[in-house]
C-alpha cells in the first residue's frame, strides 16, 4: 500500500513483564522517576511511585518500555535465548536476576493503516479503551 494524504498510521503494541522482585521493581521505578525529575528526593519518589501503575509508567517514561534492555535496569542479567518466531522467551523461562526485578514476558505490535480515526480526532471524548485498540485493527487496510 502506498501512502496517501490523510492516511492514518496506528501502531498497537503489547508488552508483558512478570514481577520477580517487588522491592527491586519499585526501586528501579523510583530511580527512573528521580532521573527524570532531578530535583526530586527519595521521599518525593516514594510518594510519586506508590503502586505498580505508577512504577510501570515511570519505567515506560524513562526507558520506552516496562522491561527495557537499558543498562540501568537490565545490566548483569543472565542472557536468555529468544524463541524463534515467538514473542519472547520460552514459556515459563523467567529472568530472575535483573536489577529492575522484572522478567520480560514478550511483546508484540501491529501496524494498522487506512481510514481510521486518529487519537487526536477523538478530542477529549475518548471511547472505551478496547475500542481504541481493537477498532483500528478491524477497520485497517489489510497488509
Amino acid at each position: 500500500m502506498q501512502p496517501y494524504p490523510g492516511m492514518v498510521i496506528s501502531y498497537v503494541h503489547r508488552e508483558d513483564a512478570v514481577i520477580i522482585d517487588p522491592p527491586g521493581f519499585l526501586a528501579a521505578a523510583r530511580a527512573a522517576y528521580r532521573a527524570d525529575n532531578p530535583d526530586a528526593g527519595e521521599e518525593d519518589a516514594r510518594r510519586a511511585i506508590a503502586d505498580v501503575y505508577d512504577a510501570a509508567h515511570a519505567l515506560i517514561d524513562r526507558y520506552g518500555s516496562i522491561a527495557s534492555e537499558h543498562g540501568e535496569v537490565a545490566a548483569g542479567a543472565t542472557p536468555r535465548r529468544r524463541m524463534s518466531g515467538g514473542v519472547g522467551l520460552p514459556p515459563g523461562d523467567r529472568v530472575r536476576d535483573r536489577p529492575d526485578g522484572l522478567s520480560p514476558a514478550g511483546s508484540i505490535g501491529q501496524v494498522a493503516v487506512g481510514e481510521i480515526p486518529s487519537l487526536q480526532d477523538y478530542g477529549c471524548a475518548l471511547p472505551d479503551l478496547v475500542d481504541l485498540i481493537v477498532e483500528p485493527l478491524r477497520r485497517a487496510e489489510p497488509g
